[in-house]
């Protein structure tokens, strides 16, 4: 029972726990050098989580094969993303727009689904994909339209690679469903941590100074991405890879941007205007048509 009542509530505790990532990292960027912010987040994450599992008794992959694949999905899922979206936020791109591209993240799922786990796509489904960026844009279509014209052009470097990010957590959710698809997931979620630090630890050491000026604004975002986001948000992730199609799980991703400026309205201030509460009742409605079909077959 308890863990069919989890089952059902992942998918909205997901989306909450996930969406904070901007909050954080809009907490955390003035104080922290991104890199070295989230290196010292996975190794925390990694050593909390091998705590856990000692104390808990977990059983750990003993196939270095198995060991190897959790370590892989974690440079994908959470390295290879992470770099692409704060790197090219901290180098000049909107967050809006950034977050336009994250939401592409459900289309190219769909788009690959078919050939990379057989996984096949209803007309319905499509229609929910589409319905969902469709809301994306409207929510996000204020910010949008403040970005000058003529520095689009500039925004080319940070753009690319923001999308290499996205491609990157992208293949990391079909790589997870292919080739991680047993073991204790709070140990797996320990070794996905560990990859993901042996990239952003030596990227950190070599590109910046491993600044981070404590301060207790600094000390609570640290927490929270490791407690809430690390452990609580992609442990989430995971089950719903694992129990479920890897293109109901994308589409969750559709429900980041809605809920990303319901946060900034209660956390900064920020007005919703009629145009953005209608784009979020689009992204529902697009979300529903993709997960209940996913739930009917």
């Amino acid at each position: 029972m308890g863990q069919s009542l989890l089952l059902r509530l992942a998918p909205a505790i997901f989306v909450v726990l996930w969406s904070t990532g901007w909050i954080a990292a809009r907490f955390a960027m003035p104080y922290a050098e991104p890199f070295t912010f989230l290196a010292l987040r996975y190794v925390l994450a990694a050593v909390l989580l091998a705590a856990i599992c000692s104390a808990m008794s977990v059983e750990w992959p003993k196939e270095p094969k198995a060991i190897a694949h959790a370590m892989v999905a974690g440079v994908f899922i959470n390295a290879i993303y992470l770099i692409g979206v704060w790197w090219s936020i901290m180098n000049g791109l909107p967050v809006s727009i950034s977050g336009v591209i994250s939401a592409l993240q459900p289309i190219l799922t769909a788009l690959l689904a078919p050939y990379l786990v057989n996984e096949k796509i209803t007309r319905t489904q499509w229609m929910g994909v589409g319905l969902g960026f469709a809301g994306v844009a409207m929510v996000l279509s204020p910010a949008l339209a403040q970005v000058p014209a003529g520095k689009l052009s500039e925004m080319l470097v940070p753009l690319a690679v923001n999308v290499f990010g996205m491609v990157g957590v992208t293949l990391g959710t079909f790589y997870q469903k292919k080739f991680v698809t047993g073991g204790d997931l709070r140990a797996v979620s320990a070794l996905q941590c560990v990859g993901a630090a042996i990239v952003l630890l030596p990227l950190a050491m070599a590109t910046e100074t491993m600044r981070i000026e404590w301060n207790l604004q600094v000390v609570l975002t640290m927490a929270w991405v490791v407690l809430g986001m690390s452990i609580g948000a992609v442990g989430l992730l995971l089950l719903l890879i694992r129990e479920g199609a890897v293109s109901r799980a994308a589409a969750l991703i559709y429900l980041m941007p809605p809920m990303v400026a319901l946060q900034a309205a209660v956390l900064f201030g920020e007005r919703l205007s009629a145009t953005q509460l209608l784009g979020m009742a689009i992204t529902a409605s697009g979300v529903a048509l993709v997960v209940k079909k996913a739930e009917a077959k």
